[in-house]
């Protein structure tokens, strides 16, 4: 309550207020950046409010991106959310406001921000914003905030089947349901597919690997990936299509860009985002990010995986999903 109050106190201070989130947005990346730009903009009116940031193709449906230019940072304040570290914030003009604030529920592996709001028993940053109005009934929440936040949610805890949900979880979402803001809708744009990536979901289905010690990989260079008609971002898409298989504790799914395989990581139990962390990247114990730079450092991830997976038990209560 405190932190959210110091918060909200730098934001009725300043007349520009620039909110930035991770690369390579998530629903509860998008779903934080745009459910706090509401917030603001609907409370606090006459402010200037951006949020920036690459676009995600198949997310465009819940955010349209802001293009302030430099000179708006001038005296600005800077939030960012859903973002552990400075290397992966999209935009890198964050650093040129005046103050700068760090919303998350990542595993800290960068402090930053001051404030910096950092609460990892939430199931998501979007979970978090919601917390403000849920603290603060003065406050007037919209449909398209309530759906932006719902977004969110829904995203960082697979449709509420991971074990980040908390009863605090559940509350939050009734709260922003009652907002009639077209939930058939926003499903139907969610898990909407192209018919490439479905075609490309079948080629991983019959080709990922599952070894004995219940470790699942799937290798996707790029030029795998363009036959498909698809890139990379659309390809990791697909981190979570053989989750549901027997005997599986922990998975990885390595897409190629142009000068690096970006590597994916889930987990049913044992803790990946410290090997994550060994492949400069990380993220949740169950969910994790990480970059290769060959696909023999990426046999090296499987390898430092698989004997992660003989030391450590398998969880029945199903995995996360952030990265």
């Amino acid at each position: 309550m405190l932190l959210i109050d110091q918060i909200l106190g730098w934001i009725q201070k300043y007349e520009t207020i620039i909110i930035h989130r991770h690369v390579r947005p998530d629903p509860d990346a998008l779903g934080s950046q745009g459910g706090l730009a509401c917030l603001i903009r609907d409370n606090f009116p006459g402010k200037k409010v951006y949020a920036v940031g690459e676009d995600a193709e198949s997310l465009r449906f819940l955010l349209p991106m802001d293009a302030p230019d430099d000179a708006a940072y001038a005296g600005a304040l800077v939030i960012v959310c859903d973002t552990a570290n400075r290397e992966r914030i999209s935009d890198a003009r964050f650093g040129k406001g005046s103050r700068l604030i760090k919303i998350d529920h990542h595993p800290v592996v960068d402090s930053y921000g001051d404030p910096e709001w950092v609460d990892t028993s939430s199931s998501s940053a979007s979970e978090m914003i919601a917390s403000i109005y849920r603290t603060h009934p003065e406050l007037k929440m919209t449909d398209s905030a309530a759906r932006l936040l719902f977004a969110g949610i829904v995203g960082d805890t697979g449709r509420f089947q991971f074990s980040n949900v908390t009863p605090e979880t559940f509350l939050t979402a009734a709260e922003l349901i009652k907002h009639p803001f077209g939930r058939q809708a926003f499903f139907n744009d969610l898990y909407r597919r192209k018919l490439a990536l479905a075609r490309l979901n079948g080629y991983v289905l019959q080709h990922f690997t599952l070894t004995e010690e219940g470790v699942g990989f799937i290798k996707l260079p790029l030029d795998l990936i363009r036959s498909f008609n698809l890139e990379s971002s659309d390809a990791s898409l697909l981190v979570n299509c053989f989750s549901d298989v027997e005997n599986l504790k922990a998975w990885v799914l390595f897409s190629e860009e142009k000068d690096s395989i970006r590597a994916r990581l889930r987990s049913k139990g044992p803790v990946i985002n410290r090997i994550a962390e060994i492949y400069h990247g990380g993220g949740h114990p169950l969910a994790a990010g990480a970059t290769v730079h060959s696909w023999e450092e990426a046999d090296r991830m499987i390898a430092d995986l698989r004997t992660l997976c003989r030391q450590e038990p398998l969880q029945m209560n199903s995995s996360e999903k952030d990265a």
